[in-house]
């Protein structure tokens, strides 16, 4: 058995209305988007760093930097990356999102159908919690969104 942990976080850019808000590979509609120069689907990002920290190899970064300057901005895609070089079989993904807005409950179901698909898991498999963390950080605040992701593998 291994276990790896994944994290990251992105500001809102409340600047950009062309952009859509994506998280866990789900559109959420109404919200602005997030800052950076893929897709910024932060869920994913973290679930891709939670693999690279099984496999060593690091996918977000310089090889997404090159993704994305080659038009690949899907974090889908970053995690298939990741995935190539997982050998182990995944037992399960638990993902805790820190944020004030969206909330993510009517959404969570979705994301865990759209990861389980990536991941080629059961919906079981994975475990999706979101806090506001009482506005305690920039997260509960409204200025961005962190994830983390433990991921579960033997």
């Amino acid at each position: 058995m291994k276990v790896a942990i994944g994290q990251d976080s992105h500001a809102f850019d409340f600047g950009t209305k062309d952009k859509k808000f994506i998280l866990g590979g789900v559109v959420f509609d109404g919200v602005g988007p997030l800052k950076g120069n893929s897709d910024t689907d932060v869920v994913l990002h973290a679930v891709t760093n939670a693999v690279s920290g099984i496999t060593g190899k690091n996918i977000l970064g310089k090889i997404s930097d090159e993704m994305c300057k080659n038009g690949i901005k899907d974090s889908k895609v970053y995690l298939q990356e990741a995935l190539k070089y997982l050998n182990e079989k995944i037992v399960h993904l638990s993902i805790a999102i820190e944020c004030k807005t969206p909330k993510i409950e009517p959404k969570r179901e979705e994301m865990v159908k759209s990861i389980a698909k990536i991941l080629n898991i059961n919906e079981n498999q994975i475990g999706i919690t979101a806090t506001t963390g009482e506005g305690l950080t920039e997260f509960g605040k409204g200025n961005g969104v962190s994830v983390f992701a433990c991921i579960t593998v033997e």
